[in-house]
């Protein structure tokens, strides 16, 4: 029987009294956060980990049923949580992540410090009075996609997300990424990512958050920024003026002084 550290390949790094738990978002792993990881280690305890079915965790260990909803994910969180006995935590999640450590948070709140939300969304779909970035037809082509041709979605999907103009190689390392994830896998984390709707939920999120909108970003939209800096009552939302979805790997500098100086405040 392995551990929770094996299941989720949990890594530990530096030697600081706070904790900042980094949660990776959807087709990547814990190295997405190289970028950044390393400097916040000279200040912070930085725990790293893979969600089931991602990176080195042990995807022997992935449930279908288990994981067809956030709450699967945010088990993964709350189990590393108790593995490692982790208190007053500093949480930084990107993208989906962001809500499944909010759906951590609400569950247990005592163990939360502050947050750290990159590139966030509740809701993905557009509906009448809310701008969440794509029509419902939009989601259905691109899981279609994803059962039809893997690789030619990553390979759409990978430019679409970061600045192929500004920086190839990390569009072609995200493309790698992509790949690299059980293609059933990663069209349920897809489906469970796209279809999911928590904006039900804002409301019962105390701990107090730093969203991280950029300004030019095509799978979040800066009015779902908005929206949640409205509904997260103690929250501020901070835009970046970058373009792309993944900001701690396109600009990690500015990126990690954000995350630093909302930690320090």
């Amino acid at each position: 029987m392995k551990t929770i550290q094996q299941r989720n390949n949990v890594m530990v790094m530096g030697q600081g009294e706070q904790t900042i738990l980094m949660a990776h978002g959807f087709g990547c792993d814990q190295s997405m956060w190289q970028y950044i990881a390393p400097a916040l280690a000279e200040r912070y305890r930085v725990v790293l980990f893979d969600y089931v079915g991602a990176g080195d965790s042990d995807i022997t260990a992935y449930q279908s049923e288990k994981y067809s909803s956030a709450h699967g994910y945010k088990q993964d969180i709350l189990d590393i949580i108790d593995e490692l006995e982790l208190k007053d935590i500093h949480f930084v999640g990107h993208s989906v992540s962001s809500m499944i450590g909010m759906l951590a948070a609400i569950e247990r709140p005592e163990c939360f410090k502050k947050f750290v939300m990159i590139g966030p969304s509740p809701c993905y779909i557009n509906e009448p009075g809310y701008t969440g970035g794509f029509d419902a037809s939009d989601i259905a082509d691109l899981l279609t996609m994803m059962e039809m041709n893997f690789s030619g979605w990553a390979n759409y999907l990978a430019p679409v997300v970061t600045d192929p103009v500004k920086d190839p190689q990390l569009t072609k390392n995200l493309e790698q990424s992509f790949v690299s994830v059980n293609p059933q896998i990663a069209r349920e984390f897809a489906e469970m990512t796209f279809m999911s709707d928590h904006r039900e939920s804002l409301a019962s999120m105390t701990v107090p958050t730093l969203i991280i909108q950029c300004s030019d970003d095509s799978i979040v939209p800066i009015e779902v920024g908005e929206y949640l800096h409205a509904h997260l009552l103690a929250s501020t939302l901070q835009i970046m003026q970058v373009k792309g979805h993944y900001p701690h790997m396109s600009n990690p500098t500015e990126t990690r002084k954000l995350i630093e100086a909302y930690f320090s405040n």
